[in-house]
């Protein structure tokens, strides 16, 4: 993350990456699915029924159909579409909602059979704050609606679940509904069907012996020679990303004992001012990575240790290589980028990932896909990426949370790396110092295979059965 590629890439809306998540879609399955299983029914409406809009705005109720209870965590709902241009970004929002708009989470996907009327959809899940629904209940509204990053118009009438006729609530089987992974309602564009991508790959063990990193960061402090050793940087040198005036304080990457683990902590703190900004990062000196699988298991924090909340706090884990040129085509970036307390234009928690393929600072241009969740991951989650020969696909706790397409896989290598900064001093004015946490407890990859999620976590647990505290046999360049 470059300060100036960082502190200018959302600073508005209309600046937003280009949304891509999850690939997919569905084959129909009838309403009448066993209730032991679970059954659903979605209905529909629309608030803005012209041929184009300034934004759709598919209005939307889940209604238990079956004889026990659902968990809508649970439940996945597709609306899908036909994206006005390549390359175009979309941003969903959510109006009001019986269940709360906090509870809601929307986020876009590309379908891996585009038809005449869909080549996206827009995927809306929950929180676990939204509780449950009895059988007959149903969610009550759900206002939603979604527009282009530009604010540019966008036509409707070509899309497939949209309907400028459904004025009043009812069934609509061109919207589909998953639980628990499974197909419960509706049918998906020909072609598509959202339960196989969200499903993990083929369990089947990989080949050992591909060339691996793996690094259980059990180390003494940051002076610990084995650092430098193993490969690592923990940054000193001035520059961006963040607040201008802040520094990189090594000092403040320290380790600990937390539950048997080798824990690292990354300390970001602030009084207010650049100069009394401190942020921490931590990466790879060569950039040898490419194709395969990294994994992290990493705490993000909602709230300080110490002082007041409210800073514009980045936490990360991400791989880049260097921008050339202004607008190189051989440039990448992968990211997990989790936001607290929001910046770049959002109000509260908001979790990107967000793949590159290029940018040029100034003017302003960026090439990539993004995906995102507004709810809070507070605590420690599971952080897995894959990239092979036709994807990037982004897994949190095991479940994939956006999937992005070949334009953007890289050329070259890149490092691997973890910091903590500030994007502004907005969100929090006060002087009173204060201080937030990032930990991470390990980090792996594996070069040229793809590893689904439940491999990653037996991979961890086989080097720590075995007393392996670190590896690295990824060769250079």
């Amino acid at each position: 993350m470059k300060s100036v590629k960082k502190s200018r890439i959302r600073a508005a809306a209309a600046a937003a990456a280009t949304l891509a998540l999850g690939c997919t879609a569905l084959a129909a399955v009838p309403s009448s699915a066993s209730a032991a299983d679970g059954s659903l029914a979605v209905q529909y409406r629309t608030s803005a029924s012209g041929v184009t809009a300034d934004q759709s705005e598919p209005w939307l109720k889940v209604r238990n159909t079956g004889s026990g209870a659902v968990q809508l965590s649970a439940v996945k709902v597709r609306y899908y579409f036909k994206g006005e241009a390549a390359g175009d970004a979309y941003r969903f929002a959510c109006s009001w909602a019986v269940k709360g708009c906090a509870n809601i989470t929307g986020t876009f996907g590309t379908l891996t059979s585009p038809t005449a009327t869909a080549d996206r959809y827009l995927e809306i899940g929950f929180t676990a704050g939204a509780g449950s629904l009895a059988p007959g209940a149903d969610t009550g509204d759900m206002q939603l609606r979604f527009y282009r990053s530009s604010w540019q118009p966008l036509v409707q009438s070509d899309d497939y679940s949209f309907d400028a006729g459904r004025t009043a609530y009812g069934d609509w089987s061109k919207v589909t509904a998953q639980l628990g992974g499974s197909t419960v309602w509706g049918e998906a564009p020909e072609g598509n069907d959202p339960t196989d991508p969200t499903d993990p790959p083929d369990p089947t063990d990989p080949p050992e012996g591909a060339p691996t990193l793996f690094d259980d960061f059990n180390y003494s402090g940051h002076t610990d020679p084995q650092i430098a050793a193993h490969g690592w940087n923990v940054r000193s040198n001035s520059g961006g990303p963040g607040v201008p005036g802040a520094t990189w304080a090594p000092e403040n990457v320290t380790f600990a004992t937390e539950s048997g683990n080798s824990v690292m902590n990354l300390e970001t703190s602030t009084a207010g001012s650049g100069e009394s900004t401190k942020q921490t990062e931590i990466l790879t000196r060569s950039m040898k990575f490419r194709n395969g699988t990294y994994a992290a298991r990493v705490k993000f924090s909602d709230a300080p240790v110490s002082g007041p909340d409210g800073d514009h706090l980045v936490q990360t884990f991400f791989t880049i290589n260097d921008l050339k040129a202004p607008m190189a085509d051989d440039y990448a970036e992968y990211d997990f980028e989790y936001l607290p307390n929001g910046g770049w234009g959002e109000s509260g928690n908001i979790l990107y990932t967000t793949s590159w393929e290029t940018y040029r600072p100034d003017p302003w241009e960026a090439v990539n896909q993004h995906s995102e969740a507004r709810q809070s991951y507070a605590g420690w989650h599971d952080l897995v990426v894959t990239i092979d020969d036709s994807a990037i696909t982004y897994y949190i706790d095991g479940q994939v949370f956006g999937t992005h397409g070949a334009a953007y896989l890289p050329e070259r290598g890149m490092s691997i790396n973890f910091n903590q900064w500030l994007i502004d001093l907005a969100g929090q004015t006060s002087t009173t110092p204060r201080s937030y946490d990032q930990q991470v407890d390990y980090v792996l990859h594996v070069k040229d295979q793809v590893l689904t999620p439940a491999q990653v976590g037996a991979r961890v647990s086989a080097y720590r059965t075995a007393g392996t505290a670190f590896q690295d046999t990824v060769p250079a360049g």
